[in-house]
This record gives C-alpha cells, sequence and structure tokens, in this order.
C-alpha cells in the first residue's frame, strides 16, 4: 500500500473513458486490466475511504478490502445503470461506512460487556458490621414483643411455620395466630424504623 500513498500525494487525474471496458475485462479475468483499473482510481478510493474512517492504517485495509470486491463483482458492473467510477466509489463508500459501523459496535459491545462483568468492589467488613447491627436492632425490638406475639413471629419466621402450623403449634384458633403475627410484625416495623 506505499504504492497507494505515493499515488495519493500526486494530483488526481479523471479516470479516462476506458475505465467501464477496463472494468468488463477484469470480470473477464484479465489482471492486467484490473492493475490498470488499480493505477487509475486507488488515490481517490484511498481519499474517500481516509476521509470517512480517518486513520491510515484502517484505510488502507478497507481500500484493499474495496478492490477486491470490485475485482471479484466485476461482472456485475452495468454501464447502463451509471459510470463505472460511480460504481467503484459505491462499493469503496459502503466499505468504509461499514467497518466504520462495525468498529462503533465492537466498542458498545464492549462497554456493555465490561458493565455487565465489571466485579464491584465493596467493603465486607462494613457489610458484616451492617448484618450485625441490623440483627441487634431485631433482637432488641422482638423483646419488645408480648410472649404470644413473640413465639407467633418466632415460629413463623425464624421456624418457617405457616398460619395453620403456627396457630395448631400455640393451640389458638387460625384467625388468632394470624392476628399474632400480624400485629406482631407491625410493632416490629415501629420499634426497628424508629431507630434508624
Amino acid at each position: 500500500m506505499n504504492h497507494l500513498r505515493a499515488a495519493t500525494s500526486g494530483g488526481e487525474a479523471s479516470p479516462p473513458e476506458e475505465l467501464a471496458p477496463l472494468l468488463q475485462q477484469c470480470a473477464l479475468g484479465d489482471e492486467r486490466a484490473f492493475a490498470q483499473v488499480y493505477d487509475l482510481v486507488s488515490p481517490r478510493i484511498f481519499g474517500l475511504v481516509k476521509r470517512i474512517i480517518r486513520d491510515p492504517a484502517q484505510s488502507e485495509e478497507v481500500t484493499q478490502e474495496a478492490f477486491l470486491e470490485i475485482w471479484r463483482q466485476a461482472a456485475r458492473f452495468d454501464p447502463a445503470r451509471g459510470s463505472a467510477l460511480a460504481w467503484i466509489m459505491t462499493i469503496a463508500h459502503r466499505r468504509a461506512v461499514d467497518r466504520v459501523r462495525s468498529a462503533e459496535a465492537t466498542h458498545t459491545r464492549d462497554i456493555e460487556y465490561g458493565h455487565r462483568h465489571h466485579a464491584v468492589e465493596y467493603d465486607s467488613t462494613s457489610e458484616v458490621v451492617q448484618s450485625r447491627l441490623d440483627a441487634q436492632r431485631v433482637r432488641k425490638a422482638m423483646a419488645g414483643l408480648t410472649e404470644t406475639q413473640r413465639q407467633a413471629i418466632e415460629l413463623a419466621y425464624f421456624k418457617g411455620c405457616t398460619h395453620t402450623e403456627v396457630a395448631t403449634m400455640l393451640g389458638v384458633p387460625l384467625g388468632t395466630a394470624k392476628s399474632r403475627v400480624r400485629d406482631g410484625l407491625i410493632r416490629l416495623r415501629d420499634t426497628i424504623g424508629g431507630e434508624r
């Protein structure tokens, strides 16, 4: 591609009218015709790609990709639909835009991955202290409950019993067991909430 950089430093001459016939010869596998196409349009293609991508190294890569596509797709060129130069420049422009979009998508994906998989640093000591303080508050609040409320809460929340099981174990009707649990929770909420 050093030839390409050297070619872009000179003035840009208009490609001759023979560009379309050269593309038709490329479609038949004529490598000399392709070399002529390259010599005629490489400065323009590289200039267009570099204006879109800005990075010289990537611009060279995309220019090479564009020429490869021109070689492979030469049979698709139809002079009735437009000029050979316009067809070639469209291929180069599309390649450059695709590279920019691909780079942006990769960058966005990398950022999203980093956010999803970034381990959040935290102080485990403060977490342990907070947990102990919460446990102390709960114990203190539990001490402020009536005996019947404390028994119902301990069975329902510390031993995982259902309301029916709490009623059976305490020997009270189901409605009474539910009331004791509810009243105990309300009192706990009021006590713990008032301490914060």
